[in-house]
This record gives C-alpha cells, structure tokens and sequence, in this order.
C-alpha cells in the first residue's frame, strides 16, 4: 500500500509543475496584453473627476 503512494509522489509533482508552468503562461500572456482604448479612457475620466475633487495624482 505504501509502495503505491511513493509512486504517485513523481506522478503528483508533475502534474503540479505542469500547473505551474500554464498559469505562468496565461499570467504573462495577461500582463504583455494591450490595454483596451474604452478602459484607458476609463481610467483618465477617475484621474481627472480625483484631481477635480482635491485629490492627488
């Protein structure tokens, strides 16, 4: 019975690593995305309504 599970340690670390090793991909993949027009307009309008209300840049 033991001997089973020792044997699904390599299995089990694998399987982790390839986990790893995909949300990394799509983690990189998010961050070198360009940002949408529509959410950088967004972004500017709060900017400019916080700088109006006293606030800071």
């Amino acid at each position: 019975m033991k001997k089973e599970k020792d044997e699904d340690v390599p299995k089990k670390q694998a399987i982790r690593t390839q986990i790893d090793e995909n949300l990394r991909r799509v983690y990189t993949a998010t961050l070198n995305e360009e940002l949408p027009d529509r959410f950088r307009d967004l972004l500017e309008q709060l900017k400019i309504k916080g700088v109006d209300k006293g606030g800071t840049e």
